[in-house]
């Protein structure tokens, strides 16, 4: 599995920056509405990302899905760990989980939620 070009492309964008999102679109122009929500809140918070547009490129839109066995984008990486999409990281902001995560890698971010 780690012979595949596509998921090495892959680990290298997510290797690239502590909070990487695979997204629809770009951070600062998003293309679907989840990717926006996600972005949305990841700004809000103050988080540093890196975004990957799917759009831009056929393998990594449908490799990243095999990559960490999740159906759907976008995607969010902390410290090259998978930690979800779309409903998961809202519900972890509103919980506040998502600030204890980011703080717990050390990812710099403010704690409003």
């Amino acid at each position: 599995m780690s012979d595949n070009p596509v998921f090495q492309q892959i680990k290298s964008e997510i290797d690239a920056s502590p909070v990487t999102l695979f997204m629809k679109g770009t951070p600062v122009f998003p293309q679907c509405g989840f990717s926006a929500r996600v972005v949305q809140i990841l700004s809000h918070m103050g988080v540093p990302f890196r975004g990957v547009n799917v759009l831009e490129n056929g393998e990594i839109r449908e490799g990243i899905k095999a990559f960490s066995n999740w159906p759907t984008i976008p995607q969010l990486y902390v410290k090259g760990e998978f930690v979800g999409g779309c409903d998961i990281i809202t519900e972890m902001f509103q919980s506040g989980e998502l600030a204890t995560l980011l703080s717990e890698n050390g990812v710099p971010h403010s704690q409003a939620a």
